[in-house]
């Protein structure tokens, strides 16, 4: 089974670890999904307006940068998913929003799936389930760490190794409204970002 040159670097860092068979990974990538682009300054999502309903994105090339309210937050990464947070934390909730904003720093491309479809394709297919469940678990537990850290780099993110159980017990997307509840000031992102860091530590 030969995988398209474009997703063949996605395959080897992410899907071939866990053990996943090229032709599984290509009828994943190859139906009800599609390659998408992004120039930059471009918003893949704003916060407040773009529906969390719609898609799951994995960044191919390029680099994005997510804020809330004009405060960075953290970058995202080749081979990382685009939005994690709101996919897990909004699977049993329908109707929700971004609460951040997330805007192309580079000309980007993304693999973007169908998020209804990509949901009854897993539920069709138990092993590529939980693999999903956990490279989500470990995509959204990095941008936690990345919260912590700003400056974490693509070459640091690559060498964390932490195991999804954090963020089943935590919801990026609990955090992200919950500093969308405090002060609008730079005290309140301060103190969101502490919270953060507690947790992570725990």
């Amino acid at each position: 089974i030969k995988i398209e040159k474009e997703l063949s670097s996605l395959y080897k860092r992410m899907f071939e670890p866990l053990h996943v068979p090229p032709e599984l990974f290509q009828r994943l990538t190859g139906q009800f999904c599609n390659i998408q682009t992004l120039k930059i300054g471009q918003a893949y999502a704003a916060e407040d307006k773009t529906s969390v309903d719609d898609r799951l994105s994995i960044l191919l090339e390029g680099k994005m940068k997510v804020s809330y309210r004009g405060h960075f937050l953290h970058n995202i990464y080749p081979c990382a998913f685009i939005d994690s947070p709101e996919f897990r934390s909004t699977q049993m909730n329908r109707g929700e929003k971004f609460q951040v904003t997330i805007i192309a720093d580079d000309n980007c491309k993304f693999l973007c799936w169908s998020r209804e479809r990509l949901t009854y394709f897993l539920e069709s297919e138990p092993f590529l389930y939980e693999i999903f469940k956990y490279l989500i678990g470990k995509d959204i537990t990095n941008k936690l760490y990345s919260l912590n850290d700003p400056t974490l780099n693509d070459k640091a993110s690559k060498k964390i190794d932490r195991q999804p159980s954090l963020c089943s017990q935590l919801s990026v997307m609990q955090m992200r409204n919950s500093m969308a509840s405090t002060s609008d000031s730079e005290d309140g992102l301060q103190m969101f970002l502490r919270g953060t860091s507690s947790a992570s530590s725990l």
